[in-house]
């Protein structure tokens, strides 16, 4: 459109952008309660926010369950099954029942991404020591025959230095194959990897 340089400049072209900045600035304050009620859950809505969106029921695929995204191995480890085989099938307070459990004995480094958003802590997670003692993780019921030996996550552990020290033939390839880790780059504390043979 052509505007001679000189003429009066219309303010008809800035009267829709003040009107729809004003109706997002609205919007922004109408969705501002559920945001606020986001913030004011629990620790560990606020960690299953981070890990999962919030989904306790999630199955992502990659061998994480539920709204803490539990692997199998963990689930299992701190009693889990007496409640569903994964923890997507349990309820969001026996999920957080397990990661009491699990932070009694790991530490808010179990989530270590998430926990630090969050702001978990032995305190406000309410790390009590189970009545139950968990089982050991290495010890599982049901052992596929195709692997050597399980191996659980430490702080600092990756994919390609685990499967290093366990002389996994293919590396850490192989190793993620074998669990069927969607990301290689992406292993956490705890969790139990299965060493193939």
């Amino acid at each position: 459109m052509y505007s001679p340089k000189h003429a009066r400049r219309s303010t008809s072209r800035l009267a829709p952008t003040a009107v729809a900045g004003s109706v997002l600035a609205g919007l922004g304050i109408a969705l501002s309660p559920s945001s606020a009620s986001a913030s004011t859950g629990t620790v560990w809505d606020r960690v299953a926010a981070c890990e999962s969106g919030g989904n306790w029921s999630i199955n992502t695929g990659n061998g994480y369950y539920g709204g803490l995204q539990f692997s199998r191995g963990t689930w299992n480890a701190f009693g889990g099954q007496q409640f569903a085989p994964t923890a997507n099938k349990a309820t969001r307070d026996q999920q957080i029942e397990i990661a009491k459990r699990t932070l009694a004995k790991q530490g808010p480094g179990a989530w270590p991404t998430c926990s630090k958003r969050a702001g978990l802590t032995r305190a406000n997670g309410a790390a009590a020591p189970s009545k139950a003692t968990p089982q050991p993780v290495a010890s599982t019921a049901h052992k596929p025959a195709a692997h050597a030996g399980t191996y659980t996550v430490k702080r600092g552990d990756t994919l390609a230095g685990i499967a290093r020290a366990h002389k996994v033939h293919g590396g850490y390839r192989a190793l993620a194959a074998h669990n069927k880790l969607a990301d290689p780059n992406v292993i956490r504390v705890g969790q139990v990897l299965r060493i193939p043979a």
